[in-house]
């Protein structure tokens, strides 16, 4: 059965903001490398609609192999978003999910091949709470936002889990593996 993975980026006090960290080239190629390593991204509308910037890098290329790499990876990932609100997305890689998030979910990992990624802060939530999550990876970043989203926000219930190793960044952004306990 294919692993469930929750990556995301926050900071030092618990907000997903992507205007608050700069990821430098190793952060990049990290996530470079789990996209490309994984089979199915999946994203909720303001997440997807934000990763829609990486689109014109593919036939524009800024120079910096990091950045244009991540470019190339979340286009050629497999997208699946969850919404309310969209009719269609015209990303070629791209789908709206066709039932509700509980039995795609399933359904997803039922099938054989590579990892799904959970990269979106309110699916991340509602997948923690369906406890569907096989493994967190998430990229503490050394900024202090003030204000923001925060990751968890609105998990009433008390979710254990268990350090399975740590990666740090020259930047000082430390990513914590875990699994449920």
């Amino acid at each position: 059965m294919k692993k469930l993975i929750a990556a995301i980026n926050m900071t030092l006090d618990g907000f997903c903001d992507h205007t608050a960290v700069t990821p430098d080239a190793t952060i990049h190629q990290h996530y470079t490398d789990l996209l490309n390593s994984a089979g199915t991204a999946l994203y909720g509308r303001v997440t997807y609609e934000l990763m829609e910037y990486w689109r014109p890098i593919i036939s524009h290329p800024t120079g910096e192999p990091s950045t244009d790499d991540f470019a190339l990876a979340i286009d050629k990932i497999p997208k699946i978003v969850f919404s309310h609100t969209l009719k269609n997305v015209d990303w070629e890689t791209a789908k709206l999910a066709g039932q509700d998030i509980q039995k795609e979910v399933l359904q997803l990992k039922q099938v054989p091949g590579k990892d799904i990624l959970a990269c979106s802060p309110g699916l991340i939530v509602t997948l923690a709470k369906l406890n569907l999550i096989d493994e967190y990876q998430i990229c503490v970043h050394p900024v202090i936002a003030g204000s923001g989203l925060p990751l968890f926000k609105n998990i009433e219930e008390k979710i254990s889990l268990q350090l399975i190793k740590t990666k740090t960044f020259d930047s000082g952004a430390i990513i914590f593996y875990y699994e449920p306990a």
